[in-house]
């Protein structure tokens, strides 16, 4: 998840609740000899990784250094002899990191984010759906990967579902989207997911519209497209923007539909799709 990307700052008591809300993760260990509990290893694991943390060991080196009044926040065990508060070592983290419930923890600090979010603004929402291979995830060809619905404006991972492997995102887009209230939401995507289906799902069930781009994949619309009078058509340019390595700059030309597209609705009032070739 990417809490740490808002454009604004969580709200304190949303920082505060998510120990509590991570109680909502099953805990599948034997209940003799536990000393930590789930909610606090897992939150501390969070913290650690929002600070740039990418391994058990780095984990536990974060949690070690971490100050007494961070751990109390956290929920780290607190010895009832000394009154200090013992950080998980780094075996700890990465038993449970291991073995935990990984669905459960996604949709516990998924509903998290969500609920912590700052007010949804009266502009158009714009969400994008893009598949990501996990970098240290497993060897090459056992890598995790991802497909994941993201808010544009608040920069927001409001789902995500493991994928098998890359070519089979496309039966993996419905399921990530089914939960979200997707009204009127503008839903943007790869050629990957150029999709009759797609479009007719979000179109007709989720009362959505979309902006997906048309290559190869799809030979006829692609064909189609390329034959709409582009140099009549209106061109907006973004200005240029200076990154931390490179100057990037963005053009599009907007042409008017010839007409009600079979590819997603016969019916006028709902043909909300729209499709650039690349």
């Amino acid at each position: 998840m990417h809490a740490d990307r808002l454009d604004e700052p969580l709200p304190v008591q949303g920082r505060s609740s998510l120990a509590a809300a991570l109680t909502a993760v099953p805990d599948q260990r034997d209940p003799r000899g536990v000393i930590h509990a789930l909610p606090a290893v897992l939150a501390t694991a969070i913290a650690a990784v929002l600070t740039g943390a990418r391994s058990a060991a780095a984990v536990a080196e974060w949690a070690a250094d971490a100050p007494q009044q961070v751990l109390a926040q956290l929920g780290v065990f607190r010895d009832p002899f000394t009154g200090v508060h013992r950080a998980p070592d780094e075996s700890t983290f990465r038993r449970i990191l291991a073995g935990v419930d990984a669905d459960a923890l996604d949709d516990t600090v998924g509903r998290w984010i969500l609920a912590s979010r700052p007010p949804a603004d009266t502009g158009r929402r714009v969400y994008s759906v893009d598949g990501k291979t996990l970098r240290a995830s497993g060897p090459a060809g056992a890598q995790v990967h991802l497909l994941a619905a993201l808010d544009q404006h608040t920069g927001t991972v409001l789902g995500q579902v493991d994928v098998a492997g890359k070519t089979n995102e496309i039966r993996c887009f419905q399921p990530l989207l089914a939960p979200l209230d997707l009204t009127a939401v503008v839903v943007t995507a790869d050629a990957l997911h150029t999709q009759r289906e797609h479009a007719r799902w979000l179109v007709d069930d989720k009362q959505a519209a979309y902006v997906f781009t048309v290559k190869k994949n799809q030979p006829r619309l692609y064909r189609q497209l390329k034959t709409l009078p582009w140099a009549r058509s209106r061109s907006r340019t973004r200005p240029a923007t200076a990154g931390t390595a490179v100057t990037t700059s963005a053009a599009c030309k907007q042409s008017p539909a010839p007409g009600p597209s079979p590819w997603t609705s016969r019916t006028p009032s709902k043909h909300y799709g729209s499709a650039a070739a690349g």
